[in-house]
């Protein structure tokens, strides 16, 4: 019986669920996938053998490096036939094939490319949100706290009493406090981090609690530079996002979290509404075996009052999201690999030599 032929490059391009180009080492369009034609609205044909700049006009950045993978988020291009669109555009050499590189292009996530008109309803989701929440969370403690002080005024003894009161007062403050630390606009303190003594520290905290029983495994690069950060909101940052790590293995199958830190080079993101792009150049991943989020919540997963547990709160990645952006930084969500894993990827300035 003869094996099963494989499909060939052309069949797997057509097949890749993401808009891909592949350039020539005089920098003309060589190939364009059915995604590519779809997303740029110009067929292949129409894009062979013309310079990548005059069909497509790609952010420039201080750091493409001729060899070197380049990748710019949220970065607007523009087409030949004057269409502007918002895109995570990601360039790469091939192997073994001097000059020749792919340019992957994925649409911008909506969270990253809000209008007016969706900023408002964020805001709008936001705030019924909050106001839901905090109904539900302070109506519960105040009632245990008037049902105390009736047994108190009915002549029930008071000590028991006056401590459950006690506790359910500290839990409505630190609820306000946790809510607090969304408020804080002041600006983030940075300065030279060395970050491996921080990761050992997180990792050594999460296996004396919430991580017992859970093997962290380390894949560092040992010649990362030193990161411009805030040492305590990094820390935060994260143990939080290992806690929701090991909140998602449970209790069966692999229980397993890698920490494990890269340097990229090209990596850029916007500074601002018509601002240059800085690197980040620095990544720290947190990575699970667990089942990773919904869906459907997935692209809202960094908003405020989103959670995928019931007893969830939805404020633990909004706070890890504001955090980094308080220290020019991103945090990305994705699933990788096979078999699937979580990954939260946080992207870091360097900082200066």
């Amino acid at each position: 019986m003869l094996a099963a032929r494989g499909p060939d490059e052309a069949e797997l391009l057509a097949a890749l669920p993401v808009a891909v180009l592949v350039v020539d080492p005089d920098d003309r369009i060589a190939r364009a996938n059915a995604e590519c034609e779809t997303l740029l609205n110009l067929s292949e044909r129409a894009m062979m053998g013309h310079p990548v700049d005059t069909i497509l006009k790609l952010p420039e950045a201080a750091t493409r490096r001729e060899g070197h993978a380049f990748a710019a988020f949220d970065a607007e291009l523009e087409t030949m036939r004057g269409v502007r669109m918002r895109v995570d555009v990601i360039e790469t050499a091939v192997v073994e094939h001097p000059g020749w590189r792919t340019i992957t292009l994925h649409n911008a996530a909506a969270s990253r490319r809000l209008g007016i008109s969706s900023e408002r309803a964020a805001a709008a989701r936001s705030a019924v949100g909050a106001a839901a929440m905090l109904a539900h969370e302070i109506k519960n403690p105040l009632s245990s706290i008037r049902g105390a002080a009736q047994l108190i005024a009915d002549g029930a003894a008071a000590d028991d009493l006056t401590r459950l009161m006690i506790s359910e007062v500290d839990r409505i403050a630190a609820l306000i406090d946790h809510m607090e630390d969304f408020t804080d606009t002041r600006p983030r303190e940075t300065a030279p981090l060395n970050i491996y003594p921080l990761l050992a520290h997180a990792r050594d905290v999460a296996l004396a609690g919430f991580a017992r029983g859970i093997t962290i495994e380390e894949r560092f690069d040992p010649s990362l530079p030193q990161v411009l950060g805030n040492r305590d909101a990094l820390l935060q940052i994260i143990l939080n996002l290992l806690k929701n790590a090991a909140a998602a293995l449970g209790d069966r199958g692999e229980r397993r979290i890698t920490l494990a830190t890269a340097y990229r080079h090209g990596i850029t993101v916007p500074t601002g509404k018509g601002g240059a792009r800085v690197a980040l150049p620095i990544e720290i991943c947190i990575i699970d075996t667990g089942p990773g989020a919904p869906d459907d919540i997935a692209e809202h997963l960094f908003d405020p009052f989103v959670s995928s547990r019931p007893e969830g709160k939805g404020l633990g990645l909004a706070l890890v999201d504001k955090l980094i952006r308080d220290m020019g930084g991103i945090v990305q969500y994705s699933r990788e690999g096979q078999p699937h894993q979580t990954v939260f990827r946080l992207l870091l300035r360097r900082a200066s030599a």
